[in-house]
């Protein structure tokens, strides 16, 4: 894999979103069964499921007053690279009628757990880069869903060279990347708090809609909306 291609790929990810440390998330209560249920997000180009990890509860917890409070209702995907991910929270992509939802900006210390990876379909915070944000404390509201590629052994290596700075990836990593895909590149540097249970067509129906291209921002030419989002019963 061409280091310079991952780096870009890193980079693009980088958002300037974070203004302040200062907790502005809604005042909703979580109640505790409300950990036990999944995320319903109805998009312009379909459904997806999400399961939240109770590995990283601040996360969790701030992402179910998200949904509770409507936050996501009405948010545009404003950032998708094909092969990559695809990322949504900004506020700013808010329709007007909605903007009595808008938060002060605010961050999330980083719950970066060894056994979550980036594999196709994992639930990540955004965050601003290591320069700006050593602790690498997590967006509060800006979230990406993996969509990534499929690796062989000889660029998983690559990733291990020139991006993970020699480390590793397990075993039983490497085959998850070299079967299902994903961004191996990113593995503990973002805080990943769950994963789709149901909706990898969606992924890649809008990871792969056409873009105003990296200089641009990524952003998709024909706005793609999250309709709706809820929380409902996990179907086990």
């Amino acid at each position: 894999m061409n280091p310079v291609l991952i780096r870009s790929l890193f980079i693009a990810l980088y958002l300037m979103i974070v203004t302040t440390t200062t907790s502005a998330q809604p005042d909703v209560l979580v109640k505790e069964g409300d950990r036990k249920k999944d995320i319903q997000m109805k998009t312009d180009s379909g459904v997806l499921i999400l399961r939240l990890s109770d590995a990283t509860p601040l996360h969790r917890d701030n992402f179910i007053k998200l949904v509770k409070s409507k936050y996501y209702n009405g948010i545009a995907f404003h950032r998708v690279i094909a092969g990559f991910m695809i990322q949504a929270g900004d506020e700013k992509t808010k329709a007007k009628a909605d903007s009595n939802t808008f938060l002060k900006a605010y961050t999330l210390p980083a719950e970066i757990i060894p056994g979550l990876f980036h594999k196709k379909g994992m639930l990540a915070a955004a965050r601003m880069g290591d320069s700006l944000n050593p602790k690498r404390e997590s967006s509060g509201v800006q979230f990406y869903i993996v969509q990534g590629r499929v690796y062989n052994d000889k660029s998983l290596d690559s990733v291990e060279t020139y991006r993970l700075n020699g480390k590793k990836i397990p075993t039983e990593q490497r085959e998850v990347y070299k079967t299902l895909g994903g961004a191996p590149h990113l593995d503990q540097t973002y805080t990943i708090f769950g994963e789709l249970v149901s909706g990898f067509d969606v992924i890649d129906k809008i990871a792969n809609t056409k873009t105003s291209g990296r200089r641009s921002g990524d952003k998709p030419l024909v706005d793609i909306r999250v309709k709706k989002v809820k929380l409902i019963k996990r179907n086990e």
